[in-house]
């Protein structure tokens, strides 16, 4: 049987006017907000940061500095690390939140559903047996069960282990 994933609540989100400056090199430039704008990790061409429009508890995004639209765009070197930065993203929301599962995707232009269409992006959404309900079917409402800001001071600790992209690569195989 194949899931659905509906996230009608996001229409507002989508059809409303956006500001003219792009968010992810906004919230790359400043590392003095990364706690108001939810930055958890900065590597040294990509960041990770949770979506203050989730789909899920945990929602994180994981982008490069670098302002390109697609994966074409980026260095090989630039492009590993965002796929590093992924796979550290996977082990510490697999061992702080102990989802069942992962959707994991990247929206390249409008018509994919790129809300943000010029910098790439990749999502990572945790996933629960049964974290939908009635709620989103019958009034448009999501249910997330914890404030983004006890999210990120659970997942903060956990991003500053280690080094950086190499050892979330090493972690993966023993989280």
């Amino acid at each position: 049987m194949m899931e659905t994933l509906w996230a009608p609540w996001r229409i507002e989100y989508i059809l409303s006017e956006k500001p003219t400056g792009c968010i992810f090199c906004e919230k790359s430039s400043d590392a003095s907000t990364d706690t108001e704008d939810f930055v958890l990790y900065r590597g040294t061409s990509a960041f990770v940061l949770m979506n203050i429009y989730p789909y899920n508890n945990g929602h994180l995004m994981i982008a490069p500095y670098a302002h390109v639209p697609s994966l074409t765009a980026l260095p090989a070197d630039q492009l590993a690390e965002v796929f590093l930065l992924t796979q550290r993203c996977e082990t510490v929301l697999g061992r702080i939140f102990q989802p069942e599962g992962f959707n994991i995707g990247i929206n390249l232009g409008k018509v994919a559903g790129a809300g943000i269409e010029t910098h790439l992006h990749v999502h990572i959404v945790p996933r629960w047996n049964g974290d939908t309900n009635y709620m989103t079917a019958i009034s448009a409402v999501r249910v997330i069960p914890q404030a983004i800001e006890d999210a990120y001071r659970q997942l903060y600790p956990a991003f500053q282990e280690g080094a950086g992209c190499e050892e979330g690569a090493r972690d993966a195989g023993t989280a």
